[in-house]
Order: C-alpha cells, then sequence, then structure tokens
C-alpha cells in the first residue's frame, strides 16, 4: 500500500475515536447534571419550611347527600325491648301482721293473697275461730304468720325444745328463723312472746255436725241445734249420682281442705239450692258450730249431703226429696261474711271432697 494511502487511514482512524470521546463526556455530563437536579428538587426549601398554618390553602368541604333510609314495614323480626327496671327480689316477711277481715272473706282467700296455707292462720287465731274457719266474722281482726307452721305463745315453763316436740318440729329449724330473734348463745323464750315455729303443724279441733242416718239417730237438740231430727225414717233412695246442689259452679270462699271439710259455692242471697241426690231430710233447721239454717240428706247408700248457711228452708224433717228438687234458698245464716253455700258430703261418716262426686263445672 502506498504510504499516502496509510496516512489518510490513520488520520480517519483518530477522527473517529475524538468523536467517541467527545460523545461519551458529553453524555456524562448531562447525567451528572440530572442526578443534581433530582437531588436538589428533594430537598426542602427554606420557603416551604417557613409556611404558616395561615398560609395552608383553604379546601371547602362539601358532605354528601345520603338517600333517605325507609325500612320496611313488614320485616319478619323479633323486636327486643330493654327493660331498663332493676328487679329487687321479693324478700320473705319476718313479723306478724294483723289482718281485719272484710264482708267475703274466707279464711281459704285470705291465705291466698297472703301466700300461706289457711292452716297456719287456723293455728294462728285458735283463741277466735277455735279451728273452725266459719267462725270468721267482718271485723274480727286476725293474726297472721309471717311463714307456714304454728304461731305460739309462750307459756310459763316452756322451752324451744318443749315447743318443738308439742308441734312435731325440728329445734334448728326454730332458732334459725330470724323472725324470732333468739340468742344462739342463750335461746331464752319469755312467757307471753310469739314464737314462730316453722314446718310445725298438730291436729284440728274440728266441730262438726255428726253424719245423721235415716234410722233411729239418737241426736240432741239440745247440742247439735233445734234442727236436729228424731229420725227413724223411711223413704227416697239415691242414685249414686250427685249433681250441683246450686246454679253457680264456682267457689266464694274456702276449698275442700283438712281445716275445711267442704266447699263454699258462690251462691247469691236467695238462690236456688238443689238436694244432690235423692233421699231423706235428717237435719232441718238451725245448727250451732256456725252452720246456721242448714239442711242434711241421708242418701239412703252410704252418702249424705249437707247444705249450710240457708236463708229459707223447704224441706223438714223426714221428707223424701229428689235429686234437682229445690229445698231452700242461699244465705248468710249462721257464722259468714257473705251469702254462700257451704256444701258437705260424706260417705260411710267420712268426708268426702265433693270435686270427687260432682260433675266437672
Amino acid at each position: 500500500m502506498a504510504p499516502s494511502s496509510r496516512k489518510g487511514g490513520q488520520w480517519a482512524s483518530r477522527i473517529a475515536w475524538m468523536i467517541a470521546l467527545v460523545v461519551v463526556s458529553f453524555t456524562a455530563h448531562l447525567g451528572w447534571r440530572t442526578y443534581l437536579t433530582s437531588a436538589a428538587a428533594l430537598q426542602p426549601t427554606q420557603a416551604a419550611t417557613q409556611l404558616k398554618p395561615s398560609d395552608t390553602p383553604k379546601v371547602e368541604i362539601n358532605p354528601a347527600t345520603l338517600p333517605e333510609f325507609s325500612p320496611a314495614e313488614d320485616l319478619p323480626a323479633v323486636y327486643r325491648h330493654p327493660d331498663l327496671k332493676t328487679i329487687i327480689p321479693e324478700r320473705p316477711r319476718q313479723e306478724v301482721v294483723t289482718y281485719t277481715v272484710e264482708t267475703g272473706d274466707a279464711i281459704f282467700g285470705i291465705a291466698q293473697a297472703f301466700k300461706i296455707k289457711p292452716d297456719t292462720i287456723l293455728w294462728a287465731n285458735y283463741d277466735l275461730l277455735n279451728d273452725n274457719p266459719d267462725m270468721i266474722s267482718v271485723g274480727m281482726e286476725l293474726k297472721i304468720p309471717p311463714t307456714d307452721g304454728v304461731l305460739y305463745e309462750v307459756k310459763a315453763g316452756d322451752t324451744i325444745q318443749s315447743v318443738a316436740s308439742a308441734f312435731n318440729a325440728q329445734v334448728e329449724d326454730i332458732l334459725s328463723w330470724s323472725g324470732n330473734k333468739l340468742d344462739l348463745t342463750n335461746p331464752v323464750v319469755e312467757p307471753g312472746a310469739l314464737v314462730m315455729v316453722p314446718g310445725g303443724h298438730r291436729e284440728f279441733r274440728q266441730w262438726l255436725i255428726p253424719t245423721i242416718p235415716r234410722g233411729p239417730a239418737g241426736v240432741s237438740t239440745r247440742l247439735l241445734g233445734p234442727g236436729a231430727c228424731e229420725g227413724g225414717y223411711e223413704g227416697a233412695y239415691g242414685s249414686g249420682a250427685l249433681i250441683w246442689p246450686a246454679d253457680n259452679h264456682t267457689l266464694s270462699g274456702n276449698d275442700y281442705w283438712a281445716g275445711h271439710l267442704g266447699i263454699d259455692i258462690a251462691a247469691g242471697l236467695g238462690a236456688l239450692v238443689y238436694a244432690a241426690d235423692n233421699g231423706v231430710v235428717v237435719f232441718s233447721g238451725g245448727a250451732y258450730g256456725g252452720y246456721g239454717s242448714m239442711i242434711m240428706i241421708d242418701h239412703g247408700n252410704g252418702y249424705q249431703t249437707l247444705y249450710a248457711h240457708l236463708s229459707v228452708i223447704y224441706a223438714g224433717c223426714g221428707k223424701s226429696v229428689w235429686s234437682g228438687q229445690t229445698i231452700g234458698l242461699a244465705g248468710n245464716s249462721g257464722n259468714s261474711t257473705g251469702p254462700h253455700l257451704h256444701f258437705e258430703v260424706r260417705y260411710l261418716g267420712g268426708y268426702v271432697s265433693p270435686w270427687y262426686v260432682l260433675p266437672s263445672p
């Protein structure tokens, strides 16, 4: 190759390298400037660090309007209402209270009102009632014990042990009853003090018209009342199926229980009273023991029925009567706080709950 040709090629190669060096230098310079500009942008300016809250632009906020809520009228749900009242537990009564008998009262109803058994009221008022619930009268003041059992007035010589034994109770029950306010270290009871014997009981001392047969009875008008019949009668015999002795089949006073061996049927003054079955009248007239004007029928099959507190009597001694026949009118005679019919059923001399033998009301 000629020398001139080699020189031309060398100059061309040098020029190319120079151009490449310039391009690389320019690119490096441009990248460095870009980096410096970005770093400066990331640093807070003095003006920005000196901004005050008042310099912050205010942005007006417009709340969005929500659609109106309309609940479904027939939403299938269970609604619960809060009860903000505090439930205070009912504490048992500890003191003896006095109740004045009003018109229409009965021992059974009074006992229900005070949530105790009628026996408890009878035992606490033996001096007034003699264990006979029919002896109450309007205006009478009864002692109402705080719990079931016997309310006992301590007598001279009594001890807690003797009182518990008399009423088939436990000494611990008497001592633990807070209403007695006894000193457990020295449980002495003073004469005249009232002591509650929880769970205690005794036999009733009942005065009742005895069962009178239609045959020779040998009854005494002096003991039973002027209505007692001589006996020795023959007549109608019962069918064994008893009917209600009054048109009303609900109670107005005492139900059947150990201290009241009959039921008090709601029969107003002058209401008709019917024979519960065929039979012969063996008592007709006044009776002692609070029964007032009374009729007893012997049905000749082991049953006797008794109808008390009558205002009028239509059937006399020895008369045969028939089931459903009117034998008198209801009233308020004897010991009674309001008109009603006291009805008893007896079988072979024993007392039977009328609910067992009467048709369902």
